[in-house]
């Protein structure tokens, strides 16, 4: 299996894998979007909310708030040494109190202790207030995995094959822009293409095929994950899963 990496950004990275199943593809696809864990707001305790929004609508809006943590500082809530019960290894307290006439953004919220703990963007608006209304509330952020619920969703993540030519390079016929990728032709080998029109012309001319053992990722963070922590935590994630099957194929072959 070889990875390589074509573009990388801040908030958005393509890679090429190479010497894998299609099964594989897909569960890393489901490991990096719905179980690698992320910080988000669980429970919302409204003082006061005299916007035109209940409290389960703002409740919401809070919760697909995607914040900033440091992934070393705190525990799944169910693996933590309170058993649950919440503390500051597993839990952090967020706190907001505003008047109108204002918009309330997301950078309002204040962090009592846990500086590491702000949101990804300071200007997500929550709710506008009028004239004398006021809003403020106590929430609790806690780490949770996208399978349980889509607030701790990770990352987008999609991916498609590789295409390969099947005839000389001076016979291809290439778009200006491209969406998949081609291997092994001189000037973008390797590189992901840019245009939605090249696979409908490739397949109707047939100058390519899609390569079955090779894919080319998207990943895009949809949380307070950097990229490099999205993938490297997929990859242990996937390691750990595969340690554990073994061990459990073990087990059944010594019963047996």
């Amino acid at each position: 299996m070889k990875i390589q990496v074509v573009e990388k950004t801040d908030s958005e990275t393509k890679f090429i894998v190479d010497g894998i199943q299609p099964s594989f593809a897909n569960e890393l696809r489901r490991i990096m979007t719905h179980e690698t864990p992320t910080m988000a707001i669980e429970f919302v305790d409204f003082v006061k909310n005299d916007s035109a929004l209940n409290d389960e609508i703002v409740a919401n809006r809070l919760g697909q708030i995607p914040l900033k943590f440091d992934k070393k500082a705190y525990n799944m809530t169910k693996n933590c040494k309170c058993d649950g019960k919440g503390c500051s290894l597993c839990q952090v307290k967020l706190s907001l109190k505003k008047k109108g006439p204002a918009i309330v953004y997301s950078g309002d919220m204040k962090v009592a202790k846990a500086k590491d703990v702000v949101p990804v963007f300071s200007k997500v608006p929550i709710v506008e207030l009028f004239g004398d209304q006021e809003i403020e509330f106590e929430a609790i952020a806690t780490l949770g995995i996208g399978k349980d619920h889509t607030k701790w969703q990770s990352a987008v993540v999609g991916y498609t094959n590789l295409l390969q030519p099947t005839k000389k390079e001076a016979e291809l016929k290439l778009c200006a822009n491209h969406l998949n990728s081609v291997k092994d032709v001189k000037g973008i080998k390797s590189k992901p293409l840019e245009c939605i029109v090249c696979k409908s012309l490739n397949d109707d001319n047939g100058h390519f095929k899609m390569v079955d053992d090779s894919f080319i990722f998207t990943v895009e963070t949809a949380s307070g994950l950097t990229m490099d922590d999205i993938i490297s935590q997929s990859g242990e994630i996937l390691e750990e899963k595969l340690k554990e099957f073994d061990k459990s194929l073990k087990k059944i072959k010594e019963n047996s």
